[in-house]
């Protein structure tokens, strides 16, 4: 918000009006003892080029030149400078919501071709136009099943992320929406199947999987949809790592897909704002939450773009309303949408390609260097799991003085897995700094 100075005199006009005659005489209804009476305690006011120096200061206090292992939802990805430079345009900094189409066509457009790149993505018919963040997506996505099937709790993979996992139960406890976890299998890293079918009941109106999941491990999604289908349940799968389907064969299979873009071209940020997003199927578009964009024609018959199905209590009776997500990410999604039309769809695969090789090679020096990789009979995609001696955060402490930022600890949410990490490789780190982790590890 700008500052805007009064004058002297648009002060004095402003306590007249209000029948004061002083400044004093405005806040006498304030007891003394709660006011003010000297100079706050801050520096003196500093010129233009202090506060440059200031500011460059500080900015060479900042940590530069670590190399990120740490991926666990949030992903360490480049982001080309033409992202920044089209998402700074003035064109773009408008009300959030594109009611009226005759003056919103580009932000409209924009959405749009976000949906239609995330259906080409996700393999499915229809997306929205983006929600909050990957966490509140998935549990969009567990109250969008409840609506479709009429049952009424939901079963969550242990191997979804703990803090999307957080975010549902936040949801559930006050939707009255009960739901359940299954575990894993200790040698592959995936959801335990056996378990998941004894879990199923005629009242699970949702299975909830990660693929690739918290580990990194890519789940059997067409054989866990079957699971749920041929018990009446819909398969939701939830993916953090978007890049991921830059070469793994996109969750056709299932119902719903929550999806956060992140690794799109936007900024790990101290943890956001992010852009999530759901897509589905065609047949049950009517119970997506959020907002849609869609594709018309204006009187003289040229396309045009319009929101639709609008799905908040704000445009419709309270009792109808799907959601109650007031807004889309569109700036945080048009940061993806530039991503993912500079890279196009070749573009993708490769990257995709150069952090699953990266991956591999991590894993190889990871064992040379002594560490044990788990579950590596299944597929994976750039983050695996390492098993170490010592504590994994008394690693990552002795790490970070050689400038590595190592991986996520996973005692806090799987004990069961003692001195483990998720490391995460990604096109950033550099052969060079691969092997220099692993050399700490062993040392």
């Amino acid at each position: 918000m700008r500052y805007l100075p009064k004058s002297q005199s648009d002060r004095d006009a402003m306590l007249r009006e209000l029948g004061c005659a002083t400044i004093d005489d405005l806040f006498a209804p304030i007891p003394a003892e709660y006011r003010l009476t000297r100079d706050l305690a801050i520096p003196r006011q500093y010129g233009e080029s202090e506060i440059l120096d200031f500011f460059k200061q500080r900015a060479a206090e900042n940590a530069n030149g670590y190399s990120v292992f740490i991926g666990a939802g949030a992903y360490n990805h480049y982001r080309p400078v033409v992202i920044d430079s089209l998402v700074s345009r003035g064109e773009w900094f408008t009300a959030y919501t594109p009611y009226q189409p005759e003056i919103s066509q580009g932000t409209l457009q924009a959405i749009f071709e976000f949906q239609s790149m995330i259906c080409e993505l996700t393999g499915m018919e229809v997306a929205n136009a983006s929600m909050y963040d990957g966490s509140t997506g998935a549990a969009e996505a567990i109250m969008m099943a409840v609506r479709l099937t009429g049952r009424h709790s939901a079963i969550i993979a242990n191997t979804v992320h703990p803090e999307y996992r957080e975010v549902i139960a936040t949801y559930a406890q006050h939707q009255g929406l009960p739901f359940s976890h299954v575990g894993y299998n200790a040698e592959t890293g995936r959801v335990d199947v056996k378990a998941l079918e004894a879990a199923i009941t005629d009242q699970t109106a949702a299975v909830l999987i990660q693929s690739p999941n918290f580990f990194g491990t890519i789940e059997d999604v067409a054989h866990l949809a079957d699971i749920a289908h041929k018990k009446g349940a819909l398969l939701i799968v939830s993916i953090a790592e978007a890049l991921s389907l830059g070469i793994i064969k996109p969750p056709s299979e299932a119902d719903i897909v929550s999806m956060e873009s992140q690794s799109f071209g936007v900024p790990v940020g101290y943890g956001g704002p992010y852009a999530g997003v759901i897509a589905t199927k065609e047949k049950f578009v009517r119970q997506i939450p959020g907002r849609l964009c869609g594709q018309t024609v204006d009187r003289n018959g040229k396309r045009g773009f319009v929101l639709t199905l609008s799905t908040r209590e704000q445009h419709i009776r309270r009792e109808k309303a799907t959601s109650n997500i007031c807004t889309n990410q569109a700036l945080v999604a048009l940061m993806a949408n530039i991503f993912m039309t500079v890279y196009g769809k070749q573009g993708l695969r490769d990257l995709a390609k150069q952090n699953l090789a990266k991956t591999a090679y991590a894993v190889s020096a990871f064992e040379k260097a002594g560490a044990k990789v788990l579950f590596k009979s299944s597929p994976f995609f750039n983050e695996f799991v390492v098993q170490t001696a010592r504590d994994s955060r008394e690693l990552n402490d002795q790490l970070i003085d050689q400038q590595i930022i190592g991986g996520f600890p996973l005692k806090k949410f799987y004990p069961e897995l003692g001195n483990s990490a998720v490391w995460c490789v990604t096109e950033l780190n550099t052969k060079a700094a691969i092997d220099a982790a692993a050399k700490g590890v062993a040392e």
